[in-house]
């Protein structure tokens, strides 16, 4: 999750999780409006191996969905730091934003 300006972050899989699944070959996105609070389910991934929720790393308004990764979800494996992000959201506590793991911690 990056943050991109005051209290925005993009949220995406990571390259740990994207070498866990494999070639990612559907996704199910949010709608843009809705609210989620911190763990609850926002979507899901699906790959040659496994289907994976995608958990919510922080509260917040859904503001964006990469509506190039629904029509070609391969992007997620491509270019996941990049053009594969999942959606944006609107962080609501900043606080929650603090307290996650860094790449280097979760990797």
């Amino acid at each position: 999750m990056n943050i991109e300006d005051h209290e925005a972050a993009t949220v995406g899989i990571t390259l740990h999780a994207q070498d866990a699944l494999g070639d990612v070959v559907f996704v199910d996105l949010p709608e843009v409006g809705r609210t989620f609070k911190k763990g609850e389910v926002a979507g899901v991934v699906e790959s040659v191996k496994a289907a994976a929720d995608i958990y919510m790393p922080v509260g917040g308004e859904i503001v964006e969905v990469n509506e190039e990764l629904r029509a070609d979800p391969s992007l997620a494996n491509r270019d996941p730091l990049g053009n594969g992000w999942f959606f944006k959201v609107h962080v609501t506590d900043m606080a929650e934003f603090d307290r996650l793991m860094d790449q280097p911690a979760y990797s």
